[in-house]
């Protein structure tokens, strides 16, 4: 298994994977689109302030994740954060600590920018993504809540 940086010629194997992070979030959510896209690729694999990191086995990639750095509030004391993710494993390779190298890397990339704040959304019924990342040092922070009143 390798580690690499994605690139533009990767896109095609990236959308699939984007879709399988759709699929996989649809129990959270029922409200996603059908044909739902979450991430502006082309922006995040051309853009200096972003990293997209893959992991390879056999020419296949088979997990991903990124960070794009972001203004932060006007209220808090950073200007920057870095933003994460993208963070998916193929269910074949969980288990085996892939997705902590892929985020240590996007933080490690990061912070060679000058970022040391990072956030990211994880669903709340989410528990095995919750404790992924708390594994590296993640705490809840702030909490969106939601109403749907056409029901």
């Amino acid at each position: 298994m390798q580690f690499r940086k994605a690139t533009l010629s990767d896109k095609a194997a990236l959308l699939s994977l984007e879709q399988a992070v759709v699929n996989a979030e649809r129990p959270y959510n029922s409200q996603i689109k059908t044909d739902a896209h979450y991430y502006d690729l082309d922006n995040l694999l051309q853009s200096e302030q972003a990293c997209v990191q893959v992991a390879e086995c056999n020419g296949d990639i088979i997990a991903t994740g990124y960070v794009q750095i972001r203004p932060s509030k006007q209220s808090l004391e950073h200007t920057h954060h870095g933003y994460l993710g993208f963070m998916f494993v193929n269910p074949e390779f969980r288990g085996q600590g892939i997705n902590k190298d892929i985020m240590q890397l996007l933080i490690d990339w990061a912070e060679s920018k000058g970022i040391y704040d990072f956030y990211l959304d994880v669903y709340n019924d989410n528990q095995a993504a919750i404790n992924a990342y708390q594994k590296l040092g993640f705490k809840p922070s702030l909490l969106e809540m939601k109403v749907n009143t056409q029901n």
